[in-house]
């Protein structure tokens, strides 16, 4: 893959991250609810996390292991807004 596809690919990887943590934050202001806030900022680090990626290797490296923490905790913020919602109820 060139590397002109491969940073379009990324833009739009880190477009739609974004796009939904605007979705998820339009629901949280209605609702007041933390589980959509907690998922908008799941999706924040997502897109921030793609887009160091994208700024930082290239086609033939792969990234950095620091790279993963984000996405960790990123996951990490999904799961506590899920147990977060089931242990309200």
């Amino acid at each position: 893959m060139n590397d002109d596809l491969r940073l379009v690919l990324f833009g739009a990887l880190i477009a739609s991250c974004f796009f939904a943590a605007v979705f998820f934050l339009r629901f949280w202001s209605r609702t007041r609810d933390r589980f959509h806030l907690f998922f908008a900022a799941a999706m924040v680090l997502l897109g921030v996390n793609w887009g160091a990626v994208a700024g930082t290797t290239s086609a033939a490296t792969e990234p950095h292991s620091e790279m993963y923490l984000a996405r960790l905790l990123a996951f990490v913020l999904i799961l506590v807004a899920i147990i977060d919602r089931n242990r309200r109820r």
